[in-house]
């Protein structure tokens, strides 16, 4: 990644100028199998954007009550769109369930309610230990939507995890939605950035926004070419991350006062709970053995497995939680 950045050629893409930039653009669009992408900072970025061109001022985000956008993105739909939050509760599998979504949708009639303004899935879902969301669930959700008119986004943040879990490109994944944000940094090791994705009208509202937003960056092609090679490169090999965390997860559960059951580990995600320890002792003993891991509410604390740490590096961190335990 850092010699395709020292290599990158480099234009102005506020003008939409960077060469590099247009091809990580079109390389996402026809892996996302959408009309176009847009480039942009973040993920936090990416939903907003996605947020604030689906849904009017005063309309509602239909969002799990467990998702990040809901928890991790500091209200921003509200308080730069003027848009409403309405969670609904999420399952422990990461799904809304359809009865619950159905609920969600107000009635336009009814002048006492604000409308529907955007559905929002996030797939894989964090807060739920990396749980891929079925395709036959994502189908009949989208049929929903279609019914009711509302656009459906998808907080794409790890489908590149949740393709390579189901054995599937990530354009059939992303082929429900109206629009997809993905990270290229994360799984994909990408040191900044993602991608948002959706219909040539959508995007060009997109950039727009992005501008609105500060996210306009010039000579950005010196990061769009690590996410060319994040693309390209990174994305098979999650499979390794995923068969890593399925070994650190059966070993974990073993130990006393873990609670963890190995067989909900779909991904690179490992959630547990320690019995009769407060978990921020927990991290802290962790801290002092040389691994880091974190809180994500309820209790729960995260492990993650990514590009940087060897077989030999997830064995030790066992070894770590073994010992901090005793």
């Amino acid at each position: 990644m850092k010699e395709a950045m020292l290599r990158a050629s480099l234009g102005d893409d506020v003008y939409g100028e960077d060469p590099t930039v247009n091809e990580l653009q079109r390389l996402a669009a026809d892996m996302l199998g959408k009309e176009a992408s847009l480039f942009v900072p973040s993920g936090t970025m990416g939903n907003l954007i996605s947020m604030l061109v689906h849904a009017a001022r005063g309309t509602e985000v239909i969002a799990g009550d467990e998702s990040h956008i809901y928890h991790y993105e500091q209200g921003g739909a509200s308080a730069l769109g003027s848009l409403v939050m309405h969670p609904v509760p999420t399952q422990s599998d990461g799904r809304l369930d359809l009865d619950d979504l159905r609920a969600a949708i107000r009635n336009r009639a009814d002048d006492h309610c604000a409308w529907p303004g955007v559905i929002c899935l996030e797939n894989t879902h964090n807060r739920c230990g990396g749980k891929v969301l079925p395709m036959d669930y994502v189908g009949r959700v989208a049929e929903l939507a279609q019914s009711q008119q509302v656009p459906l986004h998808l907080d794409g943040a790890r489908l590149a995890n949740a393709a390579v879990a189901l054995g599937l490109p990530m354009a059939v994944l992303a082929a429900p939605f109206d629009s997809v944000q993905l990270d290229l940094s994360k799984g994909l090791a990408a040191p900044v950035g993602g991608m948002v994705a959706g219909s040539r009208a959508f995007i060009a509202q997109a950039r727009r926004m992005r501008k609105m937003l500060g996210g306009g960056m010039r000579q950005a092609g010196i990061i769009a070419a690590a996410g060319i090679v994040a693309l390209t490169g990174m994305v098979e090999r999650l499979q390794e991350d995923h068969q890593r965390a399925a070994w650190m997860a059966a070993e974990l559960s073993v130990l006393p006062g873990i609670e963890l059951d190995p067989a909900c580990v779909q991904t690179n995600l490992v959630v547990f709970k320690v019995r009769g320890r407060e978990p921020r002792a927990f991290i802290e003993a962790m801290r002092e053995r040389g691994v880091l891991l974190g809180e994500i509410g309820r209790g729960n604390l995260r492990m993650v497995t990514h590009c940087g740490l060897s077989q030999s590096d997830v064995e030790g961190a066992v070894a770590a939680a073994r010992a901090a335990l005793a």
